[in-house]
């Protein structure tokens, strides 16, 4: 496997981990016996916002989705509605900040609302990457160059995330 495709299926393992643990303390958060960790739902929002919205779309973007559109000019509906798709997720990952901000300052009122721009969010990122998984990086393997490869890699060597390279401190 290519090391910018395995760099990329690594990372959609942490987001969905990431997605997981926030599905999970979001139906936990109904619990009025039990206050959340709201530090805790910050950090996980916060990854979601700071990685994949503002370094992992970024990067398939401008590396992975152009090339491909060059190489293959067929392929660029797939790719503008992978692109439109990083668009909803920026927008999204804003709802969900505004659902923990209303959970966290009314607890437990907003809990309801909380889970579900949670389960929005993670349905949503569910589904984009499977598609790239199972459409879009089949195709660029199939169509890339050891050149291409080569020039995607460096790129993304360059733009890790934290959480799979095991760098994530706490801030």
């Amino acid at each position: 496997m290519k090391e910018a495709i395995s760099i990329l299926k690594s990372e959609h393992r942490s987001i969905s981990a990431v997605l997981h643990a926030l599905k999970e303390l979001a139906r936990m958060a109904h619990d009025a016996t039990v206050r959340p960790r709201f530090q805790v739902l910050r950090s996980m929002v916060r990854y979601l916002d700071e990685y994949p919205e503002r370094l992992h779309h970024p990067k398939e973007d401008e590396h992975l989705f152009a090339r491909l559109v060059a190489r293959a000019p067929e392929a660029r509906p797939l790719v503008e509605e992978l692109h439109a798709e990083h668009q909803e997720g920026a927008r999204l990952i804003r709802e969900l900040e505004r659902a923990l901000l209303f959970l966290e300052e009314g607890w437990p009122v907003g809990a309801r609302d909380f889970q579900k721009a949670v389960e929005a969010y993670a349905e949503f990122h569910w589904q984009h990457m499977r598609k790239e998984e199972q459409e879009l990086f089949p195709l660029a393997e199939k169509l890339f160059t050891p050149e291409d490869w080569a020039a995607i890699d460096r790129a993304f060597e360059e733009n890790r995330d934290p959480l799979a390279t095991g760098e994530l401190k706490s801030r």
